[in-house]
């Protein structure tokens, strides 16, 4: 599948979008927070899914909305 960024643009200020996409790489989940105040939380139930997703998120989403969450170890 071929990804282009300008299919996932905002046509109108007015419209929401997304201001902060953290990604769980340890629980394969991103968290989306958007202009409106809204969230969602996008679970992956496979690599395979998971890769897909992040795929679409580094070619559309800026570089400064996106962070990554530490991974949790044991000491």
């Amino acid at each position: 599948m071929e990804i282009h960024p300008e299919d996932y643009t905002v046509d109108n200020e007015d419209d929401e979008y997304l201001t902060r996409v953290v990604v769980d790489t340890q629980s394969r989940k991103f968290y989306l927070y958007s202009s409106g105040g809204s969230d969602r939380v996008v679970e992956c139930d496979t690599v395979d899914q998971f890769m897909s997703v992040i795929e679409l998120i580094r070619v559309v989403v800026d570089d400064d909305i996106v962070v990554y969450c530490e991974p949790t170890t044991a000491s």
